[in-house]
């Protein structure tokens, strides 16, 4: 394992990085580390990218006692590790990350090519009450969200991460929360969890960099995966959507291949020049 670091807002952003060819890098959603993209990431390596894979702040090997987890924070970071490898670069990420990556485009355009938004949460949520009383799988999701977030419950969070992989788990799944577990600062994903995506929803409209919005069909966070994906893509000026059929929350880790055959032709797209 190779790990840099990049020294931005008074802490520092762990990062691995393989492979040649255009810059994609790839940043993971809240409560996870850089591991989350370790089946993604060989596809795209292989297919000619310069992969940069970073533990967001507060995570993995990148610093805590940060003294802020927005999304706009995570942008600025991410925008840092861009410029440290010479830039531009396409943005994948994931759930909090997607939010990010929508800022991160729009602040500095001439840094980020296009954007791949994973089961993002970019946009203002309504609770659907009516929804949590009919679909049963998104409301043990959302009950699970709400009580690590409350409780600050390493277990409760490791039930959300079981309930969020649907059916079909990676081979490694227990040796992987194995080793993500004293990783886990329980204060930072209650403050990330807690974070509306409001500044991400600001920018949404703004966003001139092409986005490709891949949702796993049974993802447990929405009631309709297939509705917030197209929200989104009706948001902004030049999108796309990939479902991922079977997949929750985390369809790069779930069905890596899949995610790769929609991703590939997307960064194919808009990494030529």
């Amino acid at each position: 394992m190779n790990i840099s670091y990049v020294e931005h807002d008074g802490g520092r952003i762990a990062y691995e990085i393989e492979g040649e060819g255009p810059l994609v890098v790839l940043a993971h959603g809240m409560g996870d580390s850089r591991r989350a993209f370790r089946f993604l990431a060989p596809e795209l390596v292989a297919a000619g990218y310069r992969v940069a894979s970073v533990d967001l702040r507060g995570h993995g090997d990148s610093s805590t006692g940060w003294a802020s987890y927005s999304r706009t924070d995570t942008a600025g970071d991410l925008l840092a590790v861009v410029r440290a490898l010479g830039g531009p670069a396409v943005i994948v990420g994931h759930s909090f990350a997607g939010g990010a990556a929508t800022i991160a485009a729009v602040d500095a355009p001439d840094l980020v090519r296009a954007v791949v938004l994973v089961g993002p949460f970019t946009r203002a949520q309504k609770v659907d009450f009516g929804a949590l009383l009919r679909d049963g799988h998104h409301r043990r999701g959302m009950m699970l969200l709400m009580g690590t977030a409350a409780f600050r419950s390493v277990r409760l969070w490791k039930k959300y991460l079981a309930h969020a992989y649907p059916g079909v788990k990676p081979a490694d799944w227990q040796a992987y929360l194995t080793a993500l577990e004293p990783t886990l600062h329980m204060d930072v994903v209650a403050k990330m969890g807690m974070s509306a995506p409001l500044d991400a929803d600001k920018k949404l409209p703004l966003l001139k960099a092409p986005a490709l919005v891949v949702m796993g069909d049974r993802d447990p966070d929405w009631t309709d995966p297939r509705a917030e994906a197209d929200g989104i893509v009706a948001t902004i000026p030049s999108g796309s959507v990939a479902m991922i059929p079977g997949a929750g929350h985390y369809p790069h880790a779930q069905f890596p291949g899949l995610v790769a055959d929609a991703v590939l032709p997307f960064l194919a797209e808009h990494t030529r020049g």
